[in-house]
């Protein structure tokens, strides 16, 4: 692996990056909402950054600007090619496969699904049992009226619940398990050293949306969830060097799927309220409703690799005609209209870059992506259907939902077994047992009066329990040196 300025700097440095992050991942957050993870939709300040992010750019191209202008340019080229490919397919580029025959579907479209960074699992959970969840978890906000106001509050959309039956029972249902081993260890790799086990996935926390047609309040643009300024800190993804083949001008050797630097990474330095702090994989929904292009569905920019690239290395570039009105102009995205900024000319913008908040991106900060265009639906939706896109993967959701009925869905990430994770759900076993948020989330009280929500008991027929840190995790034959390893320290951080 390239060594760039991200990891080099870092010398003697983490003792103190792991005192700031035990000491801040244990302080209880305030309440919150979906809105609170994102500057458009929080009004969060969006002054410029402070001038060390400006010096932060400034080190992380030194000595390699010749190489980083020349990748840039490559990279340009092969976004005008394939965002050419991508608005003539539309959803038809999303790979699709069967749950029913995951690992031969999965075979067959393993490259396209590399490619593009998502795929349709399809008939996860049963159609009817699936859909019969949104019943379930509308007749357990009416029996608990106390429930948090959700997002927006006067006509809600996305709700803050996290432990309702239905949430709990589709995370630990057999046939998902099965899913998440399958998308992590088919599509994810690593070195046989690295501490990271995709043997046993643990259960992420998240929220859920029932959005009802018509609904133009829940619309949140274009992001990256994962991490913001992090991506370019050294005390961030920088502990990893995640991306350190991008920063030396070597983007086509960049392995986005390589979870080996992500191990370490630092996903949340600045503890805000959405933001994640373990490290998912997948980001990924499991569907209680029909819906389609335009019903109030997901949309996503279908080449992870590319815009990982791209978003590195944007904010080392400026284009020479760059007056607003002329962005339309034949010529504004042609590779000689840009060029690198100096050490003179450099500033701190990270383009949508915002510190506790998520990565947004829009077609003014982020032209070559063309979003406008490239920004696809995923496919038509049934209920049991579960979508899952890699975790720097750029997606949205409709701004207007202008389907006829509602569009449901429960937030389920994939995750890993690490020590970073074990640590978190050591957090979230207690949250679990209290009925409070996720640990990620908006504090408060959350669910701790809520009538009808599932204890240990009901975790235990599941068979969810060693999914959420609360049984051991099992040391199997042959596995590698980092994989056993790492099951045994997060069974010590378990308690176990």
């Amino acid at each position: 692996m390239v060594r760039s300025p991200l990891r080099r700097s870092l010398k003697g440095s983490l003792p103190a990056i792991r005192r700031h992050v035990s000491m801040t991942a244990t302080q209880p957050k305030r309440e919150g909402d979906i809105s609170d993870a994102f500057a458009s939709m929080s009004q969060a300040d969006l002054a410029p950054l402070p001038d060390i992010f400006r010096q932060l750019k400034v080190n992380l191209v030194k000595g390699r600007e010749a190489a980083i202008e020349q990748s840039w340019r490559r990279l340009l080229r092969e976004l005008r090619r394939e965002n050419e490919i991508i608005a003539q397919r539309g959803p038809g580029v999303i790979p699709q496969v069967e749950c029913s025959d995951l690992k031969r579907s999965i075979g067959e479209k393993e490259e396209e699904i590399r490619k593009r960074g998502v795929v349709v699992v399809k008939g996860v959970i049963p159609e009817a049992e699936a859909r019969a969840y949104k019943t379930e978890v509308e007749d357990y906000v009416r029996r608990n009226p106390w429930t948090r106001a959700a997002f927006p509050a006067h006509d809600p959309q996305v709700y803050e619940l996290y432990w309702s039956p239905p949430q709990v029972r589709a995370r630990a249902h057999p046939s998902f398990t099965q899913v998440q081993q399958l998308l992590m260890a088919r599509l994810w790799h690593t070195s046989p050293e690295t501490q990271l086990s995709m043997s046993t996935p643990f259960s992420y926390a998240d929220r859920l949306r029932i959005r009802q047609p018509g609904d133009a309040s829940f619309a949140l643009g274009p992001h990256m969830d994962g991490g913001s300024v992090e991506r370019w800190e050294p005390e961030g993804f920088g502990r990893g060097g995640v991306y350190d083949e991008i920063l030396a001008g070597q983007w086509e050797s960049y392995d986005a799927w390589d979870a080996s630097g992500r191990v370490d990474a630092v996903t949340n330095r600045y503890e805000g309220i959405g933001p994640c702090s373990a490290f998912r994989m997948w980001q990924g929904w499991m569907s209680m409703s029909r819906s389609g292009p335009g019903q109030g569905t997901l949309l996503v920019y279908p080449l992870v690799k590319h815009a990982a690239a791209y978003t590195l290395l944007r904010p080392f570039f400026r284009p020479v005609v760059a007056a607003a009105a002329e962005r339309g102009a034949e010529g504004f995205l042609e590779e000689g209209n840009w060029r690198m900024m100096s050490v003179e000319e450099m500033n701190s913008d990270l383009q949508g870059a915002v510190p506790g908040k998520g990565l947004e991106y829009t077609e003014e900060w982020h032209p070559h992506l063309e979003l406008g265009q490239c920004m696809v639906h995923v496919p038509d939706i049934k209920p049991g259907d579960y979508v899952a896109w890699h975790c720097d993967t750029i997606h949205a959701v409709d701004k207007v939902h202008a389907g006829t009925q509602d569009s449901s869905v429960m937030y389920i990430p994939i995750c890993p077994v690490t020590e970073q994770n074990a640590a978190y759900m050591v957090r979230q076993r207690e949250a679990f047992r209290q009925g409070a948020p996720g640990p990620d989330f908006g504090g408060g009280e959350g669910e701790a009066r809520h009538e009808g929500r599932l204890g240990e008991g009901d975790l235990a027929r599941l068979r969810g329990l060693r999914a959420m840190g609360m049984q051991r995790l099992e040391v199997r034959e042959g596995m590698r040196r980092g994989e056993r390893e790492v099951v045994e320290r997060a069974n010590r951080v378990l308690g176990f």
